[in-house]
């Protein structure tokens, strides 16, 4: 198949009559255009991210934006690079996804070890038992900032979170603690 670059002008003729026929609603021109458009999508997305099944997710999550955006675009010669522009996106918000996963297991695995269940830590067994409990997130942002001292800044920075999202994870994981610790855990 020939690059956009490289097609005739008769063929960039097609494609845009395509891209208008879709933006206009009719199923057909939309199936014509994804036939035309799936592969080269799909070897963007691969280059970018390096994962066959990810890169397919990114493309078909990629789909449901073009779409959406579709009937927005006035120009329909501005289709291929606004197309990739769109799969790019979401390739970035897979790395994103990814590099937050990867920070927050990180945290995890630098978490204190808490004390067993049966094992008096002075006092405090039932506290490390209903830590155990949360949420990875939550107990990630717990032990950080308590028992690491860092700040709720330095927390989101290491959680790779704006600090809102770590002031959020505090509240709910100090609640949640509270339920629990007062018999009220629902």
């Amino acid at each position: 198949m020939a690059t956009y670059a490289t097609m005739n002008p008769q063929d960039r003729l097609i494609e845009a009559c395509l891209v208008a026929d879709a933006r206009c609603g009719q199923p057909r021109a939309l199936a014509l255009l994804a036939a035309r458009w799936q592969r080269r999508l799909l070897a963007h997305a691969v280059r970018l991210l390096g994962d066959g099944e990810a890169a397919r997710d990114a493309v078909q999550a990629g789909w449901i934006d073009i779409v959406r955006g579709l009937p927005r675009l006035d120009d329909a010669h501005a289709f291929p690079a606004w197309a990739y522009r769109i799969v790019t996106r979401r390739c970035a918000g897979n790395i994103r996804s990814n590099q937050r996963s990867r920070a927050l297991a990180t945290a995890l695995a630098a978490e204190p070890q808490l004390p067993p269940d049966d094992a008096p830590a002075g006092g405090h067994e039932g506290l490390h038992a209903a830590i155990r409990g949360l949420p990875p997130e939550q107990r990630a942002a717990i032990a950080l900032h308590h028992f690491d001292q860092l700040s709720v800044a330095e927390v989101a920075v290491a959680l790779a979170v704006p600090v809102g999202t770590v002031k959020t994870r505090l509240f709910h994981a100090r609640r949640k603690l509270r339920a629990i610790l007062e018999g009220d855990e629902t």
